[in-house]
């Protein structure tokens, strides 16, 4: 299975990053349980169940993995200069550090499952541009996780974020 790629340029107050968003399309059961599971199977914990703000926010600390166990929604990526993706349940969607996203309107009775590569914590950042330099330092420090979150160690996550653009 090899995901839908997408980048984002640094735009001045969303930093994005030079590695791609991931969207797995019908990658797993549409089972919030299930799907916690599997994240954690493959080494993405600290998981929560609920939705994804209605504001551009990104993480500077830790990548996320978000997957629609419900519904469908479409989401701003990148920031307000970004691209809109539609997700439905089933999709998969691993959030680079540095990524923003919004929720732009759903369908449904829309359930997010989101985890952390091992269980690492997570900021909320909303592109305050006097925070720019230091979020840009805390996300070249985030490392590449050891594991895809939906195809484990052999997933193509490794060699896509391996990879320079």
């Amino acid at each position: 299975m090899e995901p839908e790629t997408y980048r984002f340029d640094d735009d001045g107050r969303f930093p994005n990053s030079r590695l791609p968003l991931l969207v797995y399309r019908q990658a797993l059961a549409r089972d919030a349980d299930a799907m916690e599971r599997a994240f954690a199977h493959n080494g993405w914990s600290n998981a929560w169940h609920d939705g994804i703000f209605a504001y551009h926010h990104f993480h500077s600390i830790a990548h996320e993995v978000l997957g629609i166990a419900r519904g469908e929604v479409q989401v701003a990526f990148g920031g307000p200069l970004g691209r809109t993706v539609t997700v439905r349940a089933g999709d998969v969607m691993v959030i680079p550090a540095g990524v923003a996203h919004r929720n732009m309107g759903q369908a449904g009775d829309l359930l997010v499952v989101g985890a952390y590569p091992g269980g690492s914590d997570y900021d909320i950042r909303r592109g305050d541009p006097a925070e720019h330099e230091a979020v840009l330092r805390a996300i070249m420090a985030v490392p590449v996780p050891a594991s895809d979150p939906v195809l484990g160690t052999d997933g193509p996550l490794g060699r896509l974020w391996r990879e320079r653009p």
